[in-house]
């Protein structure tokens, strides 16, 4: 899961069908590869607000 949150943070455009196969084989459903890819995408929304913003720094 880890390694699939990485690869979609650093460039969503190259997650493929084998990366969700690969979910699936360690026991994650579609739902939850699709709260799995939600969570991440808010998450790195909120940052890049935050950084864009200067949110955070001193």
């Amino acid at each position: 899961m880890l390694d699939y949150v990485v690869k979609m943070t650093k460039d969503a455009t190259q997650i493929k069908q084998s990366d969700h196969v690969k979910l699936r084989a360690v026991g994650f459903d579609d739902r939850t590869i699709l709260q799995i890819t939600l969570l991440a995408a808010w998450f790195n929304y909120i940052n890049r607000v935050a950084d864009a913003l200067g949110v955070g720094r001193d």
